[in-house]
């Protein structure tokens, strides 16, 4: 899946393969989350659009992502003071359509505790026509990525793309992934898909429980 592409502050580019988990320490799931009530969706496996990267230039502010999905709104603050060029590339596919119906295809549910997102193709390995550069990297401390935290997954420094993971319970990672926003509303439907569990009762991979983005709204 390797080819050439364009890249936005920086000139090495590739997909991301996104397999971000090596943890360091983790943190024991909280108290069990709310019921919550998923539609039924028709988001499947598709090819990524392909989407203009965009000129990265301030002032650079706060935005709010509103990821509807068949389980309901998920609101994100998006650090766009932090981690400005993450905030951009994000806006720019969301506002381009690219995660519109499009699964989120990867739950982790033990040492890490995390949902991951961004992926059109329902693979884990698909993603812009673009990357950048890491931003806004936490110490390497004990849940050093909690609870509501969203962070961009990656296979090695500097590959952002359009996958993204929501933590929905304090987890301990290498400080290798840029952190990009914070959920303010919705955590509890993320855990809620935790606690039904992966396919097969793994502890990594497919959700049961499907869950779409069906639309972003950016402001």
């Amino acid at each position: 899946m390797k080819k050439r592409e364009k890249a936005i502050a920086i000139a090495a580019v590739f997909f991301i393969s996104t397999s971000i988990f090596s943890p360091l320490a983790s943190a024991a799931p909280s108290k069990a989350p709310k019921i919550v009530s998923c539609k039924v969706t028709k988001a499947k496996g598709h090819t990524a659009k392909n989407i203009t990267p965009p000129e990265v230039k301030g002032p650079f502010k706060n935005k709010t992502f509103t990821f509807t999905t068949n389980c309901g709104d998920v609101v994100i603050e998006a650090d766009g003071k932090n981690a400005p060029v993450t905030v951009f590339a994000l806006s720019a596919l969301a506002n381009g359509g690219f995660f519109d119906q499009s699964l989120c295809h990867r739950l982790t549910t033990n040492n890490i505790y995390v949902l991951q997102c961004g992926d059109p193709t329902a693979t884990g390995s698909g993603g812009p026509n673009f990357s950048y550069r890491d931003e806004n990297l936490p110490k390497a401390i004990e849940a050093n990525y909690p609870a509501g935290v969203v962070a961009m997954a990656n296979s090695g420094p500097s590959t952002n793309g359009s996958q993204f993971f929501i933590v929905y319970e304090d987890t301990s990672l290498p400080p290798s992934y840029t952190i990009w926003g914070k959920v303010t509303k919705g955590l509890e439907i993320i855990q809620a898909i935790a606690k039904d569990g992966v396919v097969g009762d793994k502890t990594d991979g497919t959700p049961k429980q499907k869950i779409a983005i069906e639309k972003v709204r950016v402001r």
